[in-house]
């Protein structure tokens, strides 16, 4: 998710990290172990004068595969399912409206699961994790192919 944020107009950082569950300081062998509530995440800052909430979400769509309620591509597990955690009403209704829009287009020929969380938590992933499409981008072409 990294490349799609950080290589984008208005975009000052995207973090990879976990979100959603309540143990403190999770891990990345605690979350992908699948035992917590925590989803692998991308926090995503962003200057809202150069590039929209709506636009985000655009970005998030276009990476996802919003049918799949058992994880994403070769990830499975309910760590790696899609959800868009929002801050506060109009981050709701803009998530909402963008979901419901994709569910009329017709473009899914299965429904959409992305959930819409409630933000409560966030926990930045290990520093091997940040940025790992520059650190290893021989396994992450591969795992992108």
């Amino acid at each position: 998710m990294e490349p799609g944020y950080q290589e984008t107009p208005g975009v000052i950082d995207a973090i990879v990290g976990y979100a959603g569950g309540s143990e403190p300081n999770p891990t990345y062998e605690l979350v992908s172990s699948g035992k917590t509530k925590y989803r692998e995440t991308v926090r995503v800052i962003y200057d809202p004068e150069q590039i929209s909430y709506g636009e985000l979400l655009d970005i998030f769509r276009q990476q996802i595969d919003p049918t799949d309620p058992g994880g994403q591509f070769s990830d499975r597990g309910y760590q790696y399912t899609t959800a868009i955690f929002y801050h506060d009403v109009d981050q709701y209704n803009k998530a909402k409206a963008s979901i419901k829009s994709r569910e009329r287009s017709g473009m899914y020929d299965k429904p959409i699961v992305t959930e819409l969380v409630h933000y409560t938590n966030f926990y930045p992933a290990e520093d091997y994790h940040q940025d790992f499409y520059k650190h290893s981008a021989e396994t992450y072409q591969q795992y992108k192919k």
